[in-house]
């Protein structure tokens, strides 16, 4: 059931994807603002209140309902995963974005690609040479196809199932929207939040890095895993920026030791820029630089990280499936 619900929610939603402003989304902001305005006294254990108020209810409700469907009929259970997986999944949410892009590049039109550029990642891009260009654009895909099918696909082998996607996908939203620029909200929001979501984001990241190393060239991506992933001071998106990069063969980031900055990348299906709070960074001592791989992204490695990713789509639905004969046969 878990292969044949992943693949018809993926069908699903490259037939008409979930738009931005949907009422699930709003419902799940709604409950974040509420959240906010009840428990917002600045202390970590209120922040923690806050984002349980918030993930564990809708958490343990797609748990309820699924229990008590497999009670009832299997159709009607693998009609509420393919749901869940539906509104959960966003590969459609952001590829749009990622398309015009190529598209306006490809037609020599850096103007347009950096509008759209900016209107997804809330860069400023006025003159951005096309190199950067790319480069954002390629950052940000690949965080967001992480986010919004690979992540999302770990949680839901999970025993929980598609209430694991629901928690999952709602703490990645409060990870981001808990750490947008507020002079209302708590700083300890952010940062519980933030670590919240790291710990859930820790085992399906690697995974997907393993992925991208698996599909792409291998050798580069786990030299760049190993040696490149303390550039960005998320951990996590190092270690996806990284591999994906090394798979690719080119260079994604700047060097903190360069500017000591942490690379700003686009939050999927918002529109606005976000980093990680306070506490995510690497506060070890500095290490030589290991040599570069690869080459500066051009407009061609757009295409080819078009194709590592429906490689590593397919990698995961190669998984599921053996996962579900193995089940089945057993």
């Amino acid at each position: 059931m878990t292969f044949v619900s992943v693949l018809l929610a993926l069908i699903a939603e490259q037939f008409r994807a979930l738009g931005r402003n949907n009422p699930i989304y709003e419902m799940v902001r709604a409950l974040a603002e509420r959240a906010e305005r009840a428990f917002d006294t600045g202390r970590p254990r209120d922040a923690a209140l806050a984002w349980m108020t918030v993930a564990l209810p809708l958490t343990l409700a797609a748990l309820a309902v699924y229990h008590l469907l497999a009670t009832i009929s299997v159709a009607l259970t693998l009609a509420w995963n393919v749901l869940l997986l539906y509104l959960t999944l966003g590969f459609r949410q952001f590829s749009h974005y990622f398309t015009d892009i190529h598209d306006a590049l490809n037609r020599d039109d850096p103007a347009t690609a950096r509008a759209l550029l900016h209107e997804w990642t809330g860069l400023d891009t006025v003159d951005m040479p096309v190199s950067e260009i790319v480069r954002h654009t390629l950052e940000a895909a690949i965080v967001a196809v992480h986010r919004h099918v690979f992540g999302v696909f770990f949680w839901f082998l999970l025993p929980i199932g598609p209430a694991g996607v629901v928690l999952y996908r709602v703490a990645e939203y409060l990870s981001r929207q808990w750490n947008l620029p507020s002079s209302e909200r708590s700083p300890a929001f952010g940062r519980f939040a933030a670590r919240a979501f790291h710990l859930m984001d820790w085992v399906p990241s690697r995974l997907t890095a393993i992925g991208f190393a698996i599909v792409g060239n291998f050798e580069d991506a786990v030299y760049a895993w190993r040696n490149h992933a303390r550039k960005w001071r998320d951990e996590t998106n190092g270690i996806l920026l990284a591999s994906g990069g090394g798979a690719l063969g080119v260079r994604l980031g700047t060097p903190l030791a360069e500017d000591d900055t942490s690379v700003v990348l686009a939050t999927p299906g918002t529109g606005a820029a976000f980093d990680y709070a306070p506490g995510m960074e690497d506060d070890g001592a500095p290490e030589p630089a290991a040599p570069e791989l690869g080459a500066d992204p051009g407009v061609r490695a757009l295409q080819s990280a078009v194709g590592l990713v429906w490689r590593a789509v397919v990698l995961w639905m190669l998984l599921l499936a053996m996962l579900s004969l193995a089940s089945w046969v057993g």
